[in-house]
C-alpha cells in the first residue's frame, strides 16, 4: 500500500483526492521530475483551482479555459449525436455548466 501524496512529498495537502495506483513519477533529462496524478473526480464540476489546498493556484484565464473545455466535454458525453468540436461556450459554465438533469425529456 502506498502513502498519500502529501506524506510522500512533504509539500502540503492536494486540492482533492487522486487515484494512488494511477499516479506516475518520472525523471526527465536527469534534472526534472514529472508527476502525473489522476483525479478521482474528473468532471467539469470538480475543476481544481490549485494543485495544493492553499498554494500553486492556476492562472484565472487558464482556469477559465479549462472549465470551458471540460464543460464542452461533458456536453459531448451527454449528447453523443452532436458535434461540439467547433463550439464555444459562454455564460454559466463554471462548476460544469448548468444542470439539466431534472428537466423532463
Amino acid at each position: 500500500m502506498s502513502a498519500p501524496f502529501e506524506e510522500r512529498s512533504g509539500v502540503g495537502k492536494l486540492f482533492d483526492s487522486t487515484i494512488a495506483d494511477e499516479g506516475t513519477w518520472t525523471l526527465e533529462d536527469r534534472k526534472m521530475v514529472r508527476i502525473v496524478l489522476t483525479k478521482t473526480k474528473r468532471d467539469a464540476a470538480n475543476c481544481w483551482t490549485s494543485l495544493l489546498e492553499s498554494e500553486y493556484a492556476a492562472d484565472p484565464w487558464v482556469q477559465d479555459q479549462m472549465q470551458r473545455k471540460l464543460t464542452l466535454e461533458r456536453f459531448q458525453k451527454e449528447n453523443p449525436g452532436f458535434d461540439f468540436s467547433g463550439a464555444e461556450i459562454s455564460g454559466n459554465y463554471t462548476k460544469g455548466g448548468p444542470d439539466f438533469s431534472n428537466l423532463e425529456k
